[in-house]
């Protein structure tokens, strides 16, 4: 006798009822566990060092590229990671000519999520040494008498949403120390002060996506639950401050040195000044990488209704998705009979299936939907 319905394979369902939020602060590899299907990903890259001065205002270094999202993973597998680093602080000078700006950051990545390196600040120079470096978030200007030099660009190369802002212009002679600050994540460096170098721009929070603070991922102090922020000009009479989320203050006339951005916090490093000859600019901070695995439910395979009975029946059953939601079907009617006495062979039941490439069926409403197994014909 032909036989109608379905057998499938055992399988048990996956019923993951917790979330974990792994940190990465150095490179190495992320494994997704059995039956997880997404991640929610926060990925910073290195920010960008400040520049350096002989004694005049330079620019604040850009953060690191910021991205957050969420991302389809195959549960079991294992994902590369690379932590960026931070980008070294332009090298001061004894005379005008021999200063360099701040080294961009490096790019932090997780699988295909690539964050950009932080531009390095730029410093008093009349050539196109005086502006701020792309990157992730641009790098400030530094000073110069008569120039207008910009703020390096963010969001290099592009993405969607933007990862970065750009660092602040300088402003032009007269006037003391008028550098701009780096960008940052949610804010773009200041930028064209009369007095003092430009502020960092300010780092963007996670705290709707990783919790309330403290978290041990956190950076320490009034900038924790934040990342990437930019780096403070620096300033013959006044300094720029930087951006919440790891960015450097600048070099003023009271302090002996640039700042270097927090570590892992993707910040970017405090630009030299005045009145102080041979300062170095400060060093961005290192990237870091967050991955949460939120709770899910899942029922992989093919399953028999008296299965799914069975499980619902023991509360082992996966939760409802909210609707409106697609699925895949797959209908086989009951096969007819063979003939009797030299008779034919019975045919097979019909077969409709929305895979693969089919059109899925969508289910609008939670209610009962009606399902008829067919039996085999009889001889």
């Amino acid at each position: 006798m032909a036989n109608g319905g379905i057998i499938g394979p055992v399988n048990d369902p996956i019923i993951n009822n917790t979330s974990t939020t792994q940190a990465f602060t150095a490179s190495g590899c992320f494994t997704a566990r059995t039956g997880q299907p997404s991640v929610t990903y926060l990925v910073v890259a290195g920010g960008g060092g400040g520049g350096g001065a002989h004694d005049n205002g330079s620019g604040g270094g850009g953060a690191g590229g910021f991205r957050t999202g969420c991302l389809a993973v195959s549960g079991g597998s294992s994902y590369p990671i690379t932590i960026g680093g931070g980008g070294a602080g332009g090298t001061g000078a004894t005379s005008p000519g021999s200063r360099t700006r701040g080294a961009s950051g490096s790019n932090s990545v997780f699988s295909t999520i690539t964050s950009a390196g932080g531009g390095g600040g730029g410093v008093f120079n009349a050539c196109s040494l005086n502006s701020g470096v792309d990157g992730g978030s641009g790098g400030g200007a530094g000073e110069y008498a008569g120039a207008n030099g910009s703020g390096g660009a963010g969001n290099t190369p592009p993405v969607s949403p933007p990862q970065g802002n750009p660092g602040g212009s300088n402003f032009p002679f007269p006037g003391p120390a008028q550098s701009g600050g780096g960008g940052g994540a949610a804010a773009a460096g200041t930028g064209k002060l009369p007095t003092g170098g430009g502020a960092g721009g300010a780092g963007s929070p996670v705290t709707a996506l990783f919790g309330c603070t403290p978290q041990p991922f956190y950076i320490p102090g009034p900038g924790a639950g934040y990342f990437a922020g930019g780096g403070g000009g620096g300033g013959y009479t006044t300094a720029g401050t930087g951006g919440i989320g790891g960015g450097a203050d600048g070099k003023n006339p009271t302090s002996p040195t640039a700042s270097n951005a927090v570590t892992n916090s993707g910040g970017g490093g405090g630009g030299s000044g005045g009145p102080t000859v041979n300062i170095p600019g400060g060093s961005g901070g290192s990237g870091i990488v967050i991955i949460k695995q939120p709770a899910f439910q899942s029922a992989p395979g093919v399953w028999s209704l008296q299965c799914q009975y069975n499980y619902k029946k023991a509360g082992q059953w996966t939760a409802t998705a909210p609707v409106p939601f697609d699925v895949d079907y797959l209908v086989v009617a009951g096969g007819g009979g063979g003939g009797v006495n030299r008779g034919g062979g019975g045919g097979a039941g019909g077969f409709r299936t929305s895979f693969p490439g089919g059109t899925k069926l969508t289910i609008a409403t939670l209610t009962d939907y009606p399902i008829t197994v067919g039996a085999g014909g009889t001889a």
